[in-house]
């Protein structure tokens, strides 16, 4: 991609989420959730294959379906109450906005869009779509929170949690697994961004930092399925055990990151006396937790003295070493967050 056009949807993409996470006034985040979708087309698109125009064109289709309602929805609350003002919303606004910022985000059950476009994309622009496009919905999510209803947010976030975990269990696609774990990370941050925001807001945050490196890692050796998983310790060891620990702390094993925030969730829900919904979640994580534990066995099973199962692909690129070196305070991150926490 030349410089310029890489500067310029750079350019586009950052300043669309600018806008929605400083914007008072419902047209002006419309038009910065615009124009971070125009903005990374091109990025989808960049291969110059069917599959990453399949996935261009489904994610135009899915993501203008969703401002369009957006846009509906905002201007029934304008019409209704005379206000523009993204904390206003009546009751019918509040039903219509909260599916539209699930279909931006790929929340279930309008979620079948986001495996096909990660499957479609490179593993730089998978990592765009479930980390940064994500901060523009969740953050209208989390101003709009006060009026948000809690049954539309928990039933949402429930079958996000259900379909995220029993849908990653079948894939051997690597960018297929990350884009059920970030529907089920999404059901987790629903469920919550109603009756807790700022632990909603926490989650996210941590599911990003997690993924962010777990996506580079990817980039960088050039893995795309579960059988290049097995090749990982011959080819780099260090890698290998970054991957597993990032693994293990998006399942949400204590005394990881990841189990920081679904505690607090968990203890939250039981809190405001929705211990049904609490055990059912915990409960759901397990799906999620077989297609981690199955891809960590992938990664350490070929651990000394175990002999490698499959041969090193072609494919794999060499990488410097610098670069893993550079990863790993952010993995540790993710690793000893919990642990300080309880100090």
């Amino acid at each position: 991609m030349p410089p310029l056009a890489l500067f310029m949807i750079t350019l586009g993409i950052t300043l669309g989420t600018l806008m929605v996470t400083s914007a008072n006034h419902w047209l002006t985040a419309w038009l910065g959730l615009e124009l971070n979708m125009i903005s990374i087309i091109p990025m989808i698109a960049k291969q110059k294959h069917l599959r990453s125009t399949e996935s261009a064109t489904k994610y135009l289709l899915t993501q203008a379906a969703a401002s369009a309602l957006l846009l509906f929805s905002s201007t029934l609350n304008a019409w209704q109450t005379g206000s523009w003002d993204i904390t206003q919303l009546n009751e019918t606004s509040s039903l219509l906005m909260i599916p539209a910022l699930a279909m931006k985000m790929g929340a279930a059950p309008v979620h079948l869009w986001l495996p096909e476009v990660l499957q479609g994309s490179t593993l730089t622009t998978a990592l765009l779509i479930t980390t940064w496009q994500k901060i523009a919905p969740i953050t209208l999510l989390y101003m709009m929170s006060n009026h948000a209803q809690s049954n539309i947010t928990l039933l949402i976030g429930l079958l996000s949690i259900l379909i995220g975990g029993w849908g990653g269990i079948n894939q051997t696609q690597l960018r297929k697994m990350m884009a059920y774990s970030s529907i089920a990370h999404l059901g987790w941050t629903i469920t919550a961004i109603s009756i807790m925001p700022n632990i909603a807001l926490l989650n996210i945050i941590i599911y990003m930092t997690m993924s962010t490196p777990f996506f580079l890692l990817l980039t960088t050796t050039s893995s795309k399925t579960l059988q290049t998983m097995t090749t990982q310790w011959s080819h780099s060891p260090t890698t290998a055990m970054v991957l597993t620990l990032l693994l293990l702390s998006m399942a949400g094993l204590p005394p990881l990151t990841g189990f920081t925030p679904k505690l607090l969730i968990l203890d939250n829900l039981v809190a405001h006396k929705l211990t049904i919904m609490a055990t059912t979640m915990a409960l759901l994580s397990l799906l999620s937790l077989v297609f981690y534990l199955r891809t960590t066995y992938l990664l350490t099973s070929t651990a000394p003295p175990t002999t490698t199962q499959t041969t090193l692909m072609w494919r794999l690129k060499p990488y410097h070493n610098q670069f893993t070196a550079s990863l790993t305070p952010i993995a540790l991150f993710n690793i000893t967050i919990l642990p300080t926490l309880m100090m």
